[in-house]
């Protein structure tokens, strides 16, 4: 199979050709119709992830038809065509057997415990659990973008954040993971602010749904959360992973306000420092949200197709692989609006 390759971090990958996967007795291989191109996968790249060895094929946002069955797979069939999440429960563990296999102790994670999806197969484990069927008529584009940016942000917005009807959730950072939030708390009544310093994906977030964006270049964001807000958001949710996006969001927010942290902060940002007395004396909530349980997918896509939810709208760039190690490089540089998917292999 073709397949995007690194053998060392920070060194540029290459687009090579390597022996197909065949499944475990409890998993499938899949044919990769399409991959997102995520900040998450830079991260790997850059050597942030511990649970990543060399070589190494990144990717974890991915759609495609089952193109083999391991043994013990009872409810899947080659040619079905699904998604995944990017967390693979193990489904043995107390996590698992309580439904939060996003969190599970032995998690496995294409693109990250194993090679990924910037590939012509991918391998998919324990797949009773936690492949998605995909809905007649969505593109396989589509439902890339699903795994890994808008199902962490349906889990941050409705089940982390619990937002409802009027309440105020400012986004900071409109990239894919924003821009999905924005449009969830949209359809679920929030009055939503978008923060970014790219007047583009600020227009794109009152395209989807913002009452109101701030300009961080030229903001104070928290003053302008407030004063928007008449007081502090209810929510409020770091979408990019940054020490001043984190502490933009946890200072906007109104007394016994929630913080949700999602933007993953490694490498140098791995300990930022926080303001425990605001935190402490305001009650303040933090939260982490980290992806979403296939088993939740259900309500997700009853919201796409009622047509409360459009994901096909985050979809940016659609790209060849060969132009995947070029993509990848760039992802610090946050340069892409809606999220870039390789559909080409």
């Amino acid at each position: 199979m073709k397949a995007v390759l690194f053998e060392q971090f920070r060194e540029t990958p290459k687009v090579v050709t390597l022996p197909d996967p065949t499944p475990l007795p409890h998993g499938v291989v899949l044919r990769v119709a399409a991959t997102g191109v995520c900040r998450s996968d830079w991260h790997g790249w850059m050597g942030h992830d511990g649970d990543i060895t060399l070589p190494h094929v990144p990717g974890h946002e991915l759609a495609g038809v089952i193109e083999a069955v391991g043994r013990d797979v009872t409810r899947w069939r080659v040619g079905d065509a699904v998604t995944v999440p990017f967390i693979c429960g193990c489904g043995d563990c107390g996590e698992c057997r309580a439904g939060h296999q996003q969190v599970c102790l032995h998690q496995q994670q294409p693109g990250f415990t194993h090679w990924g999806s910037f590939a012509e197969y991918v391998a998919i484990h324990q797949a009773d659990l936690n492949l998605v069927a995909l809905p007649q008529g969505m593109d396989f584009a589509t439902a890339a973008s699903l795994g890994c940016r808008f199902a962490t942000s349906f889990r941050a917005v409705i089940d982390q954040g619990r937002v409802s009807a009027g309440q105020w959730l400012a986004v900071h950072g409109c990239g894919g993971v924003g821009l999905s939030a924005v449009m969830i708390a949209a359809a679920a009544g929030a009055n939503v602010i978008g923060v970014d310093l790219d007047p583009a994906k600020l227009a794109l977030a009152r395209d989807f749904g913002a009452v109101a964006v701030v300009d961080g270049r030229e903001a104070d964001v928290p003053c302008a959360i407030r004063d928007i807000t008449r007081g502090g958001a209810h929510v409020s949710l770091d979408a990019l992973g940054h020490p001043v996006t984190m502490m933009n969001s946890i200072l906007c927010l109104r007394p016994r306000g929630k913080h949700i942290q999602v933007g993953l902060m490694l490498g140098e940002h791995a300990a930022p420092a926080i303001p425990m007395p605001r935190i402490v004396g305001q009650e303040i909530e933090i939260l982490g949200s980290h992806g979403m349980q296939a088993h939740r997918y259900g309500a997700m896509l009853d919201m796409v197709a009622s047509g409360r939810l459009d994901p096909a709208r985050l979809v940016g760039d659609r790209i060849a692989l060969s132009d995947a190690p070029a993509a990848l490089m760039a992802m610090d540089r946050f340069r892409s609006v809606g999220a870039t998917v390789i559909t080409r292999f």
